[in-house]
């Protein structure tokens, strides 16, 4: 099978630039690899943030349902004690979100674009970039070099 010219290559910004050598973009790939989990833990701890307001409001009904079932004092331990707390002290999920963005995330991602820059004239994902074109069906319609 023979591919079309614009088919045989990756667009430019998946291409190794000139002089970057073989250990540059392992080291780039792992810290890629490196930023993609912290994407994730990022993820998990919006989960965790919304997951934990998503019980807070659900509260409100345990609340009403106690009170309506004639357990007055019950629900006034739950709204009193739960309803609203901190999760860590002086906190709630939101702080914790945003502290980890302005502490670890943001700081995190300026860097990886910083080394990209210095390194690889910002390109990125060039360790699986490169990946692709080794395990990729040349002539197949589903192993195209480009979307």
């Amino acid at each position: 099978m023979s591919e079309p010219e614009e088919d045989r290559n990756p667009v430019a910004g998946h291409v190794r630039p000139e002089g970057v050598s073989d250990a540059t973009v392992e080291a780039l790939g792992a810290l890629s690899e490196a930023l993609e989990t912290v994407e994730r833990a990022r993820g998990h701890l919006y989960a965790f943030h919304q997951l934990t307001g998503g019980a807070d409001l659900a509260l409100d009904k345990a609340v009403e349902q106690l009170r309506a079932a004639g357990h007055a004092p019950q629900a006034e331990l739950v709204e009193r004690e739960i309803v609203g707390r901190n999760v860590i002290p002086g906190c709630w999920t939101f702080q914790i979100v945003e502290a980890y963005d302005t502490t670890y995330y943001r700081p995190f991602t300026g860097v990886e674009t910083q080394v990209r820059g210095e390194l690889a004239a910002g390109r990125s994902h060039l360790f699986e970039a490169e990946m692709k074109e080794a395990r990729r069906t040349r002539g197949h319609p589903d192993h195209t070099a480009r979307p």
